[in-house]
């Protein structure tokens, strides 16, 4: 990996287009592994964390906007709908439940290099915002540290990703399966453990959150803007 700028993901039914698309990828030093079909592509990214996902709208099964819908909240993977024409109601959804951009059927695979490419440094960018500070609060995702009224609290490796997932999406609610999905333990109790000890660490007062609080019914939200 250490040689490729990205690992993209190719989601397509059409065995031409999935094999043009990655050979276009691999000679512009990109990683690339295909899926045929999105339940194909569900297996595979429970595996492996790809960088970004190209995924066709209109495929037997499962569509891609189905993918989207039951899988963009746990991966959190910038993803390229490729559209065919007259595809507009399709595009508008998927850009409406989480896409990131699109590109019609055909296309000029330069293009499509492009749009990868102003997508990846967004995302780099975005994650190079690893220390946020809020109030009296300073949490260092790099070092897992936050400073609480110049105290020091480490943070181990769950604790990490469940703050890095709220941090990128301050006021989004996480229900205990999404939580579960993102640090792989499905048992209710050890994750209110989990968010209760970063309470302790983040809040004043841990029995009155005001930044880490509890929606009724729904889970969990971070607010910190």
């Amino acid at each position: 990996m250490d040689n490729f700028i990205a690992h993209i993901l190719v989601v397509d039914d059409d065995d031409g287009i999935r094999s043009l698309v990655k050979k276009y990828l691999n000679e512009n030093n990109y990683l690339a592994s295909t899926a045929m079909s999105a339940e194909d592509a569900t297996e595979k990214i429970k595996l492996i964390k790809f960088d970004l996902i190209i995924l066709d709208i209109m495929m037997p099964g499962e569509s891609g906007l189905d993918f989207i819908k039951n899988n963009k909240k746990k991966i959190n993977t910038p993803i390229i709908l490729l559209t065919a024409k007259g595809e507009t109601n399709e595009r508008i959804e998927g850009l409406e439940i989480g896409a990131d951009d699109y590109l019609p059927k055909p296309f000029e695979p330069k293009e499509l290099i492009l749009r990868i490419q102003n997508i990846i440094n967004k995302t780099k960018e975005k994650n190079q915002k690893r220390v946020i500070t809020f109030e009296n609060i300073k949490i260092d995702l790099n070092k897992q540290i936050i400073f609480k009224n110049n105290t020091e609290y480490k943070i181990n490796n769950t604790e990490k990703l469940i703050l890095e997932k709220m941090i990128n999406s301050p006021g989004e609610t996480f229900s205990r399966e999404d939580i579960g999905l993102l640090i792989d333990l499905d048992k209710e109790r050890s994750i209110d453990v989990i968010i209760t000890r970063l309470r302790k660490k983040i809040e004043i007062d841990p029995k009155k959150p005001k930044f880490l609080q509890t929606i009724r019914g729904s889970g969990y939200v971070l607010w910190i803007e």
